[in-house]
């Protein structure tokens, strides 16, 4: 499972890094950059579905915050 999250981690990276490239290259003259940052963001809500998805399924456990009261 943590490989799969570092993955997606790692594929979110990339694509914020491609879309600076095309930023800095194209100077926002094509619509290079706009995909990027879409698959950006694409990425990011699919890994958080995911997570959501895993911990129902159980196949991770959360811990919890431990809460103090007073």
């Amino acid at each position: 499972m943590k490989i799969v999250i570092i993955i997606a981690f790692v594929l979110i990276i990339a694509s914020l890094a491609s879309a600076m490239v095309f930023l800095i290259r194209d100077k926002g003259k094509t619509h290079n950059t706009v995909r990027a940052l879409a698959l950006r963001v694409g990425f990011s809500v699919a890994l958080f579905i995911f997570i959501l998805i895993s911990q129902q399924l159980g196949w991770i456990a959360s811990t919890g915050v431990p809460v103090m009261v007073r």
